[in-house]
């Protein structure tokens, strides 16, 4: 059973910067793909970043694209957000999703991945 945990939410102030950390438990690290995606108050689940099994392939949403970095680091199963000038409309609960299977259809799509951590706050105040 593939496990997901998050870390590295927060309080900040705009323009600050946080890395969010998602480890990974559980199952074949490199058979999966993992994103993140958020969640604003009120508002439905949105896609952020995705990262391919061996890292080599990222993509990002427009709203992100310049300011959010995903990275991996295999050896320690752990999957990055590096996010930087940070906005108040950034503010939500962030997930990381795992899927085994690469970058291609469907990979901003929650629906698509199987497993999900239990999310962690990040709020950006004005």
């Amino acid at each position: 059973q593939v496990q997901l945990a998050e870390s590295g939410g927060g309080l900040v102030q705009d323009g600050d910067s946080l890395r969010l950390s998602c480890v990974v438990s559980g199952g074949t690290y490199s058979d999966y793909s993992v994103g993140w995606f958020r969640q604003a108050s009120g508002k439905e689940r949105e896609f952020v970043a995705t990262i391919g099994q061996s890292g080599g392939s990222t993509y990002s949403a427009d709203s992100v694209k310049g300011r959010f970095t995903i990275s991996r680091d295999n050896g320690k199963r752990t999957v990055y957000l590096r996010m930087n000038s940070l906005r108040p409309e950034d503010t939500a609960v962030y997930y990381c999703a795992a899927r085994r299977t690469g970058l291609g259809a469907s990979v901003s799509a929650a629906a698509s991945y199987d497993y999900w951590g239990q999310g962690t706050q990040v709020t950006v105040a004005s």
